[in-house]
């Protein structure tokens, strides 16, 4: 009987791991793309939410225009996706729970396009000196 006992407190102990490992944390994933569905990779998305600690994470989508954002953790999130040159996308409202991954995929349209120009420079330095000669 005692045998018994102890394979059973054994099997309980090696399958805690594997139901821990089952509670994965949420994440947010996607496709960006520009208005003629071209995917658009080094776009900066960001998840924001009071439930990170950071408040806010961010990625940078890949050569195939996807991003992921993982190990969030559950709550409510806003998603907002810049490049410069496309008018910028946000998402709010991205409820996650445990284990699930929402899929938040953006389409980018041509914006304005801002260019900052600085000027620098100084004022030329020149000194004047008078001489005299005598004598």
């Amino acid at each position: 009987m005692r045998l018994n006992v102890n394979v059973w407190v054994v099997a309980v102990v090696l399958a805690l791991p594997g139901a821990a490992g089952a509670q994965q944390n949420p994440s947010i994933a996607g496709l960006i793309t520009d208005g003629s569905g071209a995917v658009l990779p080094g776009v900066t998305v960001e998840a924001a939410s009071p439930a990170l600690i950071e408040k806010t994470r961010s990625t940078v989508t890949d050569g195939t225009g996807q991003y992921r954002l993982v190990d969030l953790r559950p709550g409510v999130y806003s998603v907002t996706v810049t490049l410069p040159g496309f008018s910028t996308v946000k998402r709010d409202g991205i409820e996650l729970t445990v284990g699930f991954t929402a899929t938040v995929n953006a389409e980018l349209r041509v914006g304005s396009v801002e260019e900052t120009v600085t000027v620098t420079g100084a004022t030329p330095s020149w000194t004047s000196r008078t001489s005299t000669r005598s004598g």
